[in-house]
Parts: structure tokens; sequence; C-alpha cells
């Protein structure tokens, strides 16, 4: 039998201590939630080469603020995103940074994919000197390499703690999560930045791909695209972003005095095996389950569920029914969806949906769903919150889920203190 998170000792016991985020509607912990409670979106207009005018979220945070301008051009923009959410991470968790030891903070970060937009950009500029590669950009390779954004926080905080992103396609944000309170409890690092970040906005490969599967959003009022199951929803809408938190030890936060903003008392994670595209209901029902097994909850212990659902039909669908079969019968369970509020941020979707949920553990309110003017029966579940937050008075417990592409499922369950 799995130990639950009570059962652990305090040293075994992952929690939040600190949350840094940038958003298409805000650059705090704080504007990010007032947004989110006004139903204010951030999706906008935008334009990319190739694609032309299209809609996007699009975040607008202050990347000097941890950089200098030359590192920002050397560098990619999701290792400058990375490098804001982690420097807004630590100091909101109020860690003296000065005194601790860099050999033992490790950074893990998830992505959906890395290195497009810069790749593409080369070779757009390339073709400026008639293909001659000695014009090629002596930056590509660490750039493009994997464990970049990841390696550019570590680069800039002075870091030398283990690191290296997961790239868990749109379930990466809760493997950033997972992967970090792992390393916790394997003592392999005492703090660990965790989470997601995506720079996918920026290339135009990721647009033109959802646009050939008939699944790119469009709308004349681009803060209407993003419309998880509306029976109008036309697809997804193409965000960045990041959010990375600071986890450590219930014992070493309690040491310290750190506020708390949540245990990880579950997750989970699995794989569909059956589509490269298409969600699976089953597993993913499975996955819901495991987390909660591991956390020694029932559904009905769970207040809020933050769902994946992207806007796409049939995945907003098939999650619907594995919600329903995992929540069905749970009247104190209520169910919303942020990716309204803000599209798709891929690699960091989960974590930034999460860091929207946490603040309910304090104002007892769980934010709407916008843009459901005529619900899909099909999404219809008992519990699901629309276009106006509602308030619960008491939250005590959140899942997140973030599902992706070729069928990898994650949940993480995150609990008050």
């Amino acid at each position: 039998m799995v130990a639950t998170a009570e059962q652990l000792p305090d040293s075994q016991r992952i929690v939040i201590t600190g949350v840094g985020l940038t958003a298409p509607n805000g650059n705090s912990y704080a504007e990010y939630r007032e947004a989110l409670l006004a139903g204010k979106s951030g999706v906008s207009d935008y334009e990319i080469r190739y694609i032309g005018e299209t809609l996007a979220g699009i975040c607008d945070y202050e990347a000097t603020r941890y950089q200098k301008k030359r590192d920002i051009r050397r560098g990619t923009r999701a290792g400058s995103i990375g490098i804001y959410c982690a420097g807004e991470a630590i100091a909101d968790s109020g860690l003296e940074w000065e005194n601790i030891d860099k050999s033992m903070v490790g950074v893990y970060v998830g992505v959906t994919e890395h290195g497009n937009v810069e790749t593409e950009n080369e070779v757009y500029n390339l073709k400026g000197y008639d293909y001659d590669t000695s014009f090629w950009s002596h930056h590509h390779n660490p750039r493009t390499v994997a464990n970049n954004p990841a390696g550019e926080i570590c680069l800039t905080m002075g870091i030398v703690g283990p690191h290296y992103t997961i790239g868990a396609a749109c379930a990466a944000g809760n493997a950033g999560l997972i992967q970090g309170a792992q390393m916790l409890r394997l003592g392999e690092c005492d703090l660990a930045l965790a989470g997601g970040v995506s720079e996918s906005v920026h290339t135009f490969g990721i647009f033109a791909g959802f646009k050939s599967q008939g699944a790119l959003a469009v709308h004349t009022d681009p803060t209407k695209a993003s419309r998880p199951f509306d029976t109008q929803r036309n697809g997804i809408v193409v965000s960045e972003g990041g959010c990375i938190y600071t986890l450590e030890r219930l014992s070493d936060a309690k040491k310290r005095g750190a506020k708390i903003y949540g245990e990880l008392a579950g997750y989970a994670m699995n794989t569909d095996a059956t589509d490269f595209v298409l969600p699976n209901p089953e597993r993913q029902v499975q996955c819901m389950n495991l987390a909660l097994k591991r956390a020694g909850m029932n559904a009905t212990d769970i207040d809020i569920v933050s769902t994946h659902a992207t806007g796409t039909t049939l995945g907003d669908q098939q999650e619907c029914t594995a919600i329903r079969d995992v929540f069905g019968k749970s009247e104190t369970t209520f169910i919303n969806n942020t990716k309204s509020f803000i599209g798709h941020a891929m690699g960091a979707a989960g974590a930034l949906e999460l860091s929207g949920n946490l603040p309910a553990f304090q104002d007892g309110v769980c934010h709407a769903t916008i843009n459901v003017d005529d619900l899909d029966p099909a999404c219809a579940i008992d519990g699901l919150v629309l276009n106006q937050p509602r308030e619960l008075g008491k939250v005590q417990t959140i899942l997140n889920n973030s599902f992706g592409m070729l069928g990898i499922n994650s949940v993480v369950i995150i609990k008050k203190l």
C-alpha cells in the first residue's frame, strides 16, 4: 500500500512555497487571479509569417527584470520566460537566495516543444544570404538543445545543481511539478524550481499544424475565441506563458517559517497508447483515480477540478466523459477551465492553470469557465462553473488535469495545509 501524504514524515511531504508566472492576462499571481475573477481574457489579434492574421495569447512581462538585453538576444523566448518566472518564484518564496546552496537547487521545466522558434527564424534569415550556412547563427545549438529553458535559468541564477526539461507535450507543466517533488524526496535537491514554459506563439509551424488539422480557433472577437464546452467552439487558441513554483520539503518550509500555498498530496501520469492526437477517456479516468488513490482521497474529497479542455470538439467531450465517470456522484466538486481566458499555453498550461486556482484556498472562490453561451450537452457535468465565479466558502483540495499529444496524461492534486 502506498503511503498518503499525511502518513509520510515531513521530510517526504512536498509543499509549494513560491509562485512566479506570466500569462496573457497577468504577470503576477495576484494580477492573474484578479483577471480570472473579473472574466478578463488575454487573447488578442496576432499576425505571424506565412499564416498572416490569427489569434493568440501573448505575454507582456518585464524581461529585463532578471536579464540583460544582451542575454535576451543570445538566448531563447522560452528561456527568458523561464528566467522571469523563476526569479518571481524565488522573490515570492521569501528565501534568502544569497544564502542558498546552489548545488542543492534543482530546475525541472516542462515543455511541449523547444527550438522551433529559433530554427524557423534562422532558416528564414538564411535565405537572405542565398542559404550560405556560413551565416548560420553560432547560438543555434545552445538555443535548440532540449535542456535549454532549464539551462538558461541555471546560467542566469548561478544554479549548479541538476537541471533538465521534461518533454511531456501539454501535460508538461504538471510533469515538471511531479519531477521536482520526486527529486526532493530522493534527496537530489533541497529546493526545486519546477513548472512549465511555452514560447509557442513565435513559431508559425504550430499555427500551421493546428490549422491543417482544422483545430485552430477563429472568431471575430479575440476574447471569445477560446470557448471550451461551448457548442460553437472551433479549436485551440495558441498561447505563450510560464509558471514556475518553488517546491520544498515540509520540514524545511516549517523550519524557516515559510508561507505555504499547498501540499502536493497526490499525482499520476499514464499513457493512452491509442492515437497520436485523440484522447482516451478510459486512460484519463485511470490517471485521475490513481492520483486520488495516492492522495488517500475519494472523488467527494475534491473541491475543484481544473480541466484541460482545449476547445476542440472531441477533446472536450472525451475529458467530460472521464470527469463524469470519476466525479459524477460528487455533489461537492466544482469544475472549471482556465484556457477559456488565456488560450492553450502548451507546456506551461498545467502549471499556469493550477496557479489560477490556488488562490481559492484563501478566497474560497472557484473561477468560472467563460465564453460558454450554449453548453454542449456532451460536456454537461454537474458542478461545472460557467461565466461567473462561484463562492464555495471553503476550498481544501484542487485536482489539476493536463493531457497531451501521443496520449500522455498527468494529474496533480494539491491540498491546503
